[in-house]
């Protein structure tokens, strides 16, 4: 029954606030807050980030694996990306297999990077229908303080872009950068107090309702929409959700630049 009240009374408030044009953390409906990008973190991967989101630490990994081909695709390599998300994280996750919240986290950000074709598949292949390398991206949430898409999305295209293919580790050549094309961004936007607001915090993804995620690439092309929970939205709400998006995937494409070479 408290479970039930909480967000019950969480909502009203939000409401409130949202007449007034006011959020529970004192911010305007489009701003966001404030984040660290950090590359090269991890030792053992091949490539690595950690995002400092507000409360949200999100840090990923990349590594390489030589892998036989998907007969469909013989002179392709592949992409895998995974998500953990543990009660270290927050105490609404729990141990086990990977749960639905994990799973959908890994593909949103995987759907991201495919659809942008910012990784040339076949320019990993070694040896057409005998190897090729498969590049896979782990998640891992540290902290959920809210909007750990757009974390876990920043940080996986850091960590490709700092990535380097281990070549000589499996005796296929020398070492060398892996090469990514683009930088698509992911930003989401919550539904919160009747209206719709980027970067929601754990309090208004408590409180609040339906979820958009939308990635966005160099040139403005929108690569994927994702939308989570139940709801929806007016064309006009999505115009003016895409020119937003547009600005901010503009200022973090730019942090991604700033920390990779």
């Amino acid at each position: 029954m408290a479970k039930q009240v909480v967000p019950q009374l969480l909502r009203q408030h939000l409401a409130n606030l949202a007449d007034d044009d006011e959020r529970i953390s004192g911010r305007g409906q489009w701003q966001g807050r404030d984040v660290v990008l950090e590359v090269d973190c991890l030792y053992n991967a091949d490539g690595s980030a950690k995002v400092v989101w507000g409360d949200t630490v999100v840090y990923v990994g990349v590594k390489f694996e030589l892998k036989e081909p998907y007969s469909d695709r013989p002179t392709s390599g592949s992409l895998m990306c995974g998500a953990d998300l543990r009660p270290v994280a927050h105490r609404k996750y729990e141990p086990g297999p990977p749960s639905p919240e994990s799973i959908e986290l890994g593909r949103v950000v995987d759907r991201g990077i495919r659809e942008s074709g910012c990784i040339d598949m076949n320019a990993l292949c070694i040896v057409p229908g005998e190897s090729a390398w498969m590049v896979i991206i782990d998640i891992h949430v540290i902290s959920d303080g809210g909007n750990i898409f757009d974390a876990a999305g920043l940080a996986a295209i850091a960590a490709l872009r700092n990535a380097t293919v281990p070549a000589s580790r499996y005796d296929v050549g020398e070492d060398y950068k892996l090469a990514v094309a683009l930088t698509p961004i992911i930003c989401t936007f919550t539904r919160v107090g009747g209206r719709y607001v980027y970067d929601a915090d754990e309090a208004e993804e408590l409180g609040g309702a339906e979820r958009l995620s939308i990635t966005l690439g160099d040139n403005g092309s929108m690569h994927s929409m994702q939308k989570g929970l139940k709801g929806t939205f007016t064309a006009a709400e999505l115009s003016e959700i895409l020119d937003v998006c547009a600005t901010r995937c503009g200022e973090l494409r730019d942090l991604v630049d700033s920390k990779v070479e």
